[in-house]
């Protein structure tokens, strides 16, 4: 097997395994796998320790609460397809407590599928594992890692191949799996083809208020429909929303919403692709803060009736910590950034770009992205 390369949330879950199960949600194809098996002695999929509930015999197995003999660690891997997996798992961990130890891995927010089977509350801890940022792949990002992950994208395989084909094909079946496999095994979609049509109009709304009505309109549905398959793609971690931040000296805007995707590389104009670049590395770190300190993190942007707006404001605890402005260029500051500097208690403000400046203007730093993840230790 070729070496794998160590992901960031390893030792936060190597140290939870001592006392509780672990559950790992992401998107598909982010590497939840190929994680989880790196706890085992021989990663393989081929270990007798590795339980997949799409193998027909494995699931027979489960389902007579049958595990293999003389394992420590079990990898439970999409049994949430299952509806009363949640008991299954419980029955497993409670009767094996002190002796073995489970990771269960799935493409979909396995906090949300909880059908069947009594509550795991206080027996797991969740994990949301996210493609590459810059830092996990290199922890001195360069110029060239920044245009290798705007271009192909964070998730393991295209990333670490580097090859255009590969790429557009890796999207295709990517893109087919999740709404083929994943959702009709999770949801009740009737016009699953148009779920496509979706997904391929998505990209072209990064970045800008989501509009549901022009949605619907253009693919002839009802409104519900539309925002009910906007959140079944939250749920396979296809897509992403963020909601406004308002606080009380400005006119902030309250029901808006910016939507990214868990996939940047898909997005077709350059200044969408790094502003969804930059909010993908931004919710991993509130994730990640989340997952494995226990704060309160939101990522949220701001934007006044005015339409004067930021691109995205971090919070702790309901405190806002910084604030990010996205521009391609290293020049021109958002003037709107000195507005709300007066007006509201974020006491850090980064105008952030592709390039190499690094200067300070009237309290905003101007900062090449890649030197700020460093510097705030995004993981």
């Amino acid at each position: 097997m070729a070496k794998i390369k160590t992901r960031y949330l390893k030792k936060p879950v190597k140290e939870d395994l001592k006392s509780t199960m672990v559950f790992v949600g992401g998107p598909r194809q982010v590497g939840k796998t190929t994680f989880a098996l790196t706890f085992l002695p021989k990663p393989s999929e081929k270990h007798p320790a590795y339980l997949n509930w799409d193998d027909i015999s494995v699931r027979s197995g489960l389902l007579k609460g049958e595990l293999p003999g003389r394992q420590k660690l079990f990898i439970l891997d999409e049994i949430h397809k299952f509806a009363g997996w949640r008991g299954l798992v419980k029955g497993f961990h409670d009767t094996n407590r002190s002796e073995l130890s489970f990771i269960i891995t799935g493409s979909a927010r396995l906090d949300y599928y909880k059908k069947g089977g009594d509550s795991l509350q206080g027996r797991y801890h969740y994990y949301r594992l996210h493609p590459f940022s810059m830092t996990e792949l290199n922890t001195k990002p360069t110029v060239n890692d920044l245009n290798l992950l705007l271009k192909f994208g964070g998730f393991p395989e295209p990333c670490l191949r580097g090859e255009e084909k590969f790429w557009r094909r890796w999207q295709r079946e990517r893109l087919q799996r999740v709404i083929y496999d994943d959702i009709r095994d999770l949801e009740n979609v009737k016009e699953i083809s148009l779920l496509e049509l979706l997904a391929g109009e998505l990209p072209n709304r990064v970045g800008a208020p989501l509009s549901v009505k022009n949605l619907k309109e253009h693919l002839q549905v009802a409104h519900e429909t539309v925002d009910r398959w906007i959140n079944i793609f939250e749920r396979m971690y296809y897509c992403f929303r963020i909601p406004p931040y308002g606080p009380r000296r400005i006119r902030a805007v309250k029901k808006e919403q910016k939507l990214y995707l868990w996939d940047w590389s898909i997005i077709p104009d350059s200044g969408p692709r790094f502003e969804n670049f930059v909010a993908c590395h931004l919710l991993k770190y509130c994730h990640f803060m989340e997952d494995t300190q226990g704060f309160e993190m939101d990522l949220r942007f701001l934007r006044d009736t005015d339409k004067r707006e930021m691109d995205f404001v971090v919070l702790k605890d309901k405190k806002p910590v910084f604030a990010v402005e996205c521009k391609t260029g290293e020049k021109n500051i958002n003037p709107s950034m000195f507005y709300f500097m007066e007006r509201t208690q974020i006491p850090k403000f980064y105008q952030v770009h592709t390039g190499t400046r690094d200067y300070e203007k009237k309290g905003v730093r101007v900062i090449p992205f890649r030197k700020l993840i460093r510097e705030l230790s995004l993981p």
